[in-house]
Formats: structure tokens, C-alpha cells, sequence
């Protein structure tokens, strides 16, 4: 792919769930998750325009398989909204894992959104619930602030990195996942089969070496 110019006035840079639990030594530990930070900070440099989603659960969320008896995290169960994966308790708001990765620039960002605040749903993507109906609130914000195209990294991959990526395309916006700024928790070839999801959905799969500024 030929090297793509930053537009300063219209591209977002959107850092997904760059917190600690997803890290290594957190309660939902992503392989090498910390290995995102150096690259996005990089990223960071050359945007204008910043936007930080974080995961941020209540203690007794739905996702948890805490809250389900006899069921163990990476099992799956049926909810009102579909197949729901049970997760540990992680990024529970106020507490450590919560926190985004303490080396990650986060003062550049000029907003940070919440997602997954609501016990009874699930939220992957940054810009709706895992009902695929319920808004953030995102989408209209980056329509009114005239951005064109996003290109989002994070964590991971193959959960709130694609989800917010599809949705992103599902708003009609152009959409670019950069690769070496992102891990996966790859659960029976989640990753492969995300990566395959995004490219039939039109996302634009590139590294940070593609992007000039």
C-alpha cells in the first residue's frame, strides 16, 4: 500500500482500552498488550486529533462470569442481545486495572469515552452497545466535528478494536486499523476471523510505517 498523508483537520487517531487489566499482570491479560503503548504515544505525536475510549464496568457486570453460576471467564452464554463471551472481572471503575497504561500520553486527547458502564449489556465498540442499536454517542460526535476518516488502534484486535472498526464503516466513515498498534486475545481464531470481518466490511488494514504526516 502506498504511504497514506495524515489530514490534520479531518483524521482521527482513536486509542482503544489502552488500560492496565488488558496488559500484562492485568485481570484480562492481552499477550504483549503493553507493547502497544510506544507505537500509539508515536501515533499520538503525529494527530491532531485524539480520542481515547475506556472500558469501565461496574463491579457487577453481566460480561462477568462471576455473575454467573457454574460458568467459567471465556464461556459464552445467551443473552436478550446475543452471544455474550464471560469475561474475568476486569476494568471495573475505580479501581487500578481501570486506569489507562501509565506510560500512554493520555493529555493529548481531547475526549475521552466510557463504554460498558451498563451492568445488564456489553460494550465492545466505542460507538455502540453490544446490541448493535444502543449509541455512545460517538458517531455524532465525530460527524459534527467534520471527521472523515479513523484510524484506531488499541486493545484488542479482535473485540473492541473490530467492533469499533465495523461500526465505524456501519457510519459510513473511512476506516483504518493499524496493525502494530494493536494485540489480540485470539480465542479459537478470534483474530483471524476479525481481520477477515473488518476487510469484508471495507477497514483498511495498515502499520504505523504507512502513515505519513
Amino acid at each position: 500500500m502506498t504511504n497514506i498523508e495524515i489530514n490534520q483537520d479531518t483524521d482521527a487517531l482513536v486509542v482503544i482500552d489502552a488500560q492496565n487489566d488488558f496488559c500484562p499482570g492485568g485481570a484480562l491479560e492481552v499477550t504483549n498488550g503493553d507493547e502497544v503503548v510506544a507505537p500509539i504515544n508515536n501515533l499520538i505525536d503525529r494527530f491532531k486529533h485524539v480520542l481515547l475510549t475506556q472500558d469501565w464496568h461496574p463491579a457487577e457486570h453481566i460480561s462477568f462470569a462471576s455473575m454467573h453460576e457454574g460458568q467459567n471467564p471465556f464461556e459464552t452464554i445467551e443473552l436478550d442481545y446475543g452471544i455474550q463471551v464471560l469475561w474475568p472481572n476486569h476494568c471495573v471503575h475505580g479501581t487500578s486495572g481501570a486506569e489507562f497504561h501509565a506510560d500512554l500520553n493520555v493529555d493529548a486527547a481531547e475526549l475521552v469515552i466510557r463504554k460498558g458502564y451498563r451492568q445488564t449489556i456489553d460494550s465492545y465498540s466505542a460507538l455502540y452497545e453490544n446490541d448493535h442499536s444502543t449509541p455512545t454517542g460517538l458517531a455524532g460526535y465525530l460527524r459534527d466535528r467534520g471527521f472523515k476518516r479513523l484510524f484506531m488502534v488499541g486493545l484488542a484486535t479482535d473485540y473492541c478494536v473490530a467492533y469499533s472498526a465495523l461500526d465505524g464503516r456501519r457510519e459510513n466513515f473511512e476506516v483504518f486499523v493499524i496493525e502494530d498498534a494493536c494485540r489480540g486475545i485470539d480465542l479459537e481464531g478470534s483474530v483471524d476471523a476479525a481481520w477477515q470481518q473488518m476487510t469484508d466490511a471495507g477497514v483498511q488494514r495498515i502499520n504505523v510505517a504507512t502513515l505519513s504526516s
